[in-house]
């Protein structure tokens, strides 16, 4: 509560006093966290969609299959020349190369990669690059000291 005369010569004072309010709400509005784009996305991400009238099933950060193909994703070469099916094939052994060749579509659909026109050479999408990196260091840093 200001002491504030109620006259028409206190609107100066009134107005400094009213931005110092608006000031101090708007700090607090900052200092707020806004998770739900990132909720969104994971959501986008970790559950089934219907592409086509077919199911897809979404990513298990925990899967050790989807886990071993997103790590090999993350690869610094991916981001410099894209990833063909042939590239991921000697370092996925868990994968047949039938059971491969799916793979790019399932991450195309949900929005993980993105095809490159006219190649088969795929690139990771921001939020695909942002998943990949949040299951990686949840796993490392929380997950796995936890379990010690």
């Amino acid at each position: 509560m200001a002491p504030v005369k109620k006259s028409i010569y206190s609107l100066i004072d009134l107005r400094e006093i009213l931005l110092g309010c608006n000031r101090r709400y708007l700090a607090h509005l900052s200092a707020l966290d806004d998770f739900s784009a990132g909720v969104r996305a994971l959501d986008r991400l970790a559950k089934p969609r219907e592409v086509n009238g077919k199911t897809v099933k979404g990513i298990n950060f925990f899967e050790p299959r989807d886990s071993t193909l997103l790590h090999a994703l993350q690869n610094p070469r991916v981001n410099i020349a894209g990833v063909r099916r042939a590239d991921l094939l000697p370092n996925l052994g868990m994968f047949s190369p039938t059971r491969l060749s799916r793979q790019p579509r399932r991450l195309l659909d949900i929005g993980v990669i993105k095809r490159v026109t006219g190649t088969y050479r795929y690139y990771l999408t921001k939020p695909g690059r942002a998943a990949i990196a949040a299951a990686g260091r949840l796993t490392k840093a929380v997950i796995i000291p936890a379990m010690i």
